[in-house]
């Protein structure tokens, strides 16, 4: 048994049923996107038809597209810039809290388990102008109503905060249960030394869960550029194209258009913006994020 362990077609027949299906469901839709990305194919018919960089070219040139590349570029700024900071907030609450933890957890956790489809619709409910939670609660201050999802300049800010409440609680989950791993005696050696809660939190805590904050950062910035969903179910893409992203902008051309080739074409420039994101992230941030051992 050793002795074919130690052999190398051991290991390669180990690894050919993953490689067929990496290869089966990522490898082989990558190199189809890239082709048809060069043709105007409508996804129906059998004449497909080479036109080199035309796609690409209308993509860059038309404004639309950028308004899409920019509230993509908006989903990344919000989870990170604040989304992030509430989780590792809420994190540092919970896990602080005595009594009633698992409800608690349970509590933040629910509504990353609700299907987008019930997330959107209930915050329709909530954003809706006349009877909608969020008017009536603001009209207590005497704001005029507000038309959050049919205004340009409140639409975007509104599917963000939609999102951002979908999946918080999935994150704090996540850096709960990293906090909850540390000894308590730095915790408890920290409160000796009269160390306050704040200076505990900044100087202990935080800093000794900075690799899952980190997988937390790029889950965040990778779901900010494949989101879809919560758009289409809100919005779909409106008012005239306000809240379009890229996947959106992509399904309305590819599905609703027949313009097959040209969706193809976006779909591969998702895939080289996330690929650099993600890459620059790894270089500059995650690298920097050391393994800690206890």
């Amino acid at each position: 048994m050793n002795k074919a362990l130690r052999h190398p077609v051991t290991y390669i027949l180990f690894l050919l049923p993953t490689l067929f299906l990496f290869t089966l469901f990522f490898i082989y839709p990558v190199m189809n996107a890239t082709y048809y990305s060069f043709t105007s194919w409508n996804g129906i018919s059998k004449v497909v038809k080479f036109t080199g960089l035309d796609n690409y070219s209308r993509a860059v040139n038309d404004p639309n597209f950028w308004i899409a590349v920019k509230n993509n570029g908006l989903f990344i700024l919000f989870s990170v810039f604040i989304q992030v900071p509430i989780i590792i907030l809420f994190s540092l609450l919970i896990a602080n809290v005595k009594k009633l933890k698992g409800l608690y957890k349970t509590a933040v956790f629910a509504p990353s388990v609700m299907s987008t489809a019930v997330i959107g619709i209930l915050w329709g409910f909530i954003y809706e102008p006349d009877i909608g939670l969020m008017n009536n609660f603001l009209g207590l201050f005497g704001v005029d109503k507000i038309y959050w999802l049919s205004d340009r300049s409140w639409a975007m800010i509104s599917i963000l905060i939609t999102n951002g409440w979908q999946w918080t609680g999935f994150y704090i989950v996540m850096v709960l249960a990293a906090i909850i791993s540390i000894p308590k005696e730095l915790d408890e050696a920290a409160m000796i030394d009269g160390a306050t809660g704040w200076q505990r939190a900044t100087k202990i805590t935080v800093p000794l869960i900075m690799p899952i904050i980190s997988v937390v950062i790029m889950l965040s910035v990778a779901g900010a550029m494949k989101a879809a969903d919560i758009v289409l179910v809100m919005t779909k893409g409106g008012p005239s194209g306000a809240t379009d992203v890229m996947a959106t902008y992509m399904l309305k051309h590819s599905i609703k258009s027949f313009k097959y080739g040209f969706g193809n074409s976006i779909a591969v420039l998702i895939f080289i913006f996330t690929l650099i994101i993600t890459a620059l992230y790894q270089l500059l941030v995650a690298k920097r994020t050391e393994r800690i051992e206890y």
